[in-house]
């Protein structure tokens, strides 16, 4: 890092993953940047010289590299940010760390527990700061629920529970999505949109202290949209969770996978003096359109109650709001104060790897039938 406390030198970052075909990074990542001060979008990386060349000119990044080991190596970039397959994670990551370069990665942070605390190891080695896009917490309905929590208005929380569409790992995938429904590539119905969500209620309500867990795929063949062409799914598309949090609250969770013509997105809080209630649009709780509503003492109901303004706090990123972008800017945001004031705002490797560890506790109840203690 070029940047240090007080300075007003720009984080440059490098994009791995950019590609001029579209994808997430465009959508997200792209408008992030482009609209947040503190930030230089200096470099790109794709899977060849074509792409990358491809990629520079439509985006207007300086500096386009052909692989992940010229961008990591350049002095033109400070932040490496990690935007591709989960399975392509721990060899970018790797080469980012051996770099001496900060890295902020998409969640999932590694194909599985082991790989997440091996990349954790290896950043609190290397002595870098680290990032995991963990953006659900960073959503402005999100914070206000902890705040209300936190502030008492519910009272003692007594329990929570959640239902949720998963989006996808439907009865149909789209043609790029094929790799998600492969359990091997570790981009599953449970580690991201359950992951993501997850993330979220224990950021407001606490962490878990024991799962019990039912995994189930009901639908072992699932077939491309278009084609009609069948395809094996291997990754579980009914997640049941109940568990008790560290404040002795009961949690309840259950992710469906598609879209419910009922609910797609409820999660109620429910406590000795009242309730509050999200709803939204889908389980991904990281890019969902969200509602809170909650009611107390002599309710007769739960009215709604509107995110307030000092929840959006960052002018620049207003014109992202309602898209999946905000959540992201919102945590670069945080990011950026962490790079040059040295706080620790954003969630680090060492907080993915826990989640992971989390995930993995669900699995082995699921697999055994047993309560897992955390």
């Amino acid at each position: 890092m070029t940047s240090t406390p007080g300075s007003a030198s720009p984080v440059r970052v490098g994009l791995v993953g950019l590609s001029a075909r579209g994808g997430w990074a465009p959508h997200s990542h792209l408008p992030a940047l482009n609209r947040l001060d503190g930030y230089e979008l200096r470099a790109l990386s794709a899977s060849s010289d074509a792409s990358a060349r491809a990629a520079g000119p439509k985006y207007g990044v300086p500096l386009a590299f052909g692989s992940t080991e010229e961008l990591v190596r350049s002095d033109e970039v400070d932040l490496v940010v990690v935007s591709v397959r989960v399975p392509l994670h721990r060899e970018v990551i790797t080469a980012a760390l051996g770099a001496g370069k900060a890295v902020l990665s998409e969640w999932p942070l590694g194909n599985g527990l082991a790989e997440a605390e091996e990349l954790a190891a290896a950043a609190a080695l290397a002595g870098v700061r680290t990032f995991a896009g963990l953006q659900a917490r960073s959503a402005p309905a999100v914070r206000y629920v902890r705040d209300l929590v936190a502030d008492g208005y519910v009272g003692e929380v007594l329990s929570t529970s959640l239902v949720a569409s998963g989006r996808r790992w439907g009865p149909v995938f789209e043609p790029s999505g094929e790799y998600l429904i492969d359990r091997a590539n570790g981009g599953t119905m449970l580690t991201i949109p359950f992951g993501h969500t997850i993330d979220a209620v224990t950021m407001v309500l606490g962490e878990f202290t024991e799962v019990s867990a039912t995994l189930a795929t009901r639908r072992p063949v699932v077939h491309e949209e278009g084609t009609g062409r069948a395809a094996p799914m291997t990754v579980e598309d009914q997640i049941a969770v109940s568990g008790r949090l560290e404040t002795g609250a009961v949690a309840s969770v259950h992710f469906r996978a598609g879209m419910s013509r009922g609910t797609n997105f409820h999660w109620e809080i429910n406590g000795t003096e009242g309730d509050l209630v999200v709803t939204g649009d889908s389980g991904h709780l990281q890019q969902a359109a969200l509602t809170v509503r909650g009611g107390r003492g002599t309710d007769p109901g739960a009215a709604e109650l509107p995110v307030p303004a000092r929840h959006f706090d960052i002018p620049a990123i207003n014109a992202l709001r309602g898209t999946p972008a905000y959540n992201v800017a919102a945590q670069y945001a945080q990011i950026h104060a962490d790079l040059t004031q040295g706080t620790a705002h954003a969630p680090d490797f060492a907080h993915a790897a826990r989640r992971h560890g989390l995930l993995d506790a669900i699995e082995r109840s699921a697999a055994t039938g047993s309560r897992i203690m955390l």
